[in-house]
């Protein structure tokens, strides 16, 4: 069981799976800063100042003062950062796709293959020309 199991972890499939998922997890870190502070800074910059995480619908205003006995906090859709999050997606999935792009153009080619034998066709007549000739 003990060797089964090392080859397998050993395996290039899973090394290449841990490899991938690391390396989502790092270019998602830094789509997710890219995201956060160049492109909505810069969307906001057009946008007349608005900042997207900002954005939220309120469906209760808080009570009170924070620290305060009492105090309910207030109760928002924050939609601003649910854009942010598309945002991230998007680039992400670009991203993605541009480095699959990119592998699959330098992966090695498929080997040619195997050139065609003769035809039904070809071995029948062959066969009858040889039946012919005794």
């Amino acid at each position: 069981m003990w060797k089964e199991f090392k080859e397998f972890i050993t395996g290039g499939n899973v090394i290449e799976f841990a490899v991938a998922v690391i390396m989502a997890g790092a270019i998602g870190l830094v789509v997710t800063g890219f995201v956060n502070y160049v492109v909505m800074p810069f969307v906001g910059h057009f946008t007349g100042g608005m900042d997207f995480k900002d954005m939220k619908y309120v469906l209760d205003e808080a009570v009170g003062k924070a620290g305060e006995a009492g105090y309910v906090a207030e109760n928002a859709i924050m939609y601003g950062s649910w854009i942010n999050t598309i945002i991230n997606l998007l680039i992400v999935g670009f991203v993605m796709f541009l480095i699959v792009k990119a592998y699959n153009k330098v992966k090695t080619p498929p080997p040619a293959p195997a050139p065609a034998g003769p035809s039904t066709e070809d071995l029948l007549t062959e066969i009858r020309d040889l039946l012919s000739k005794k």
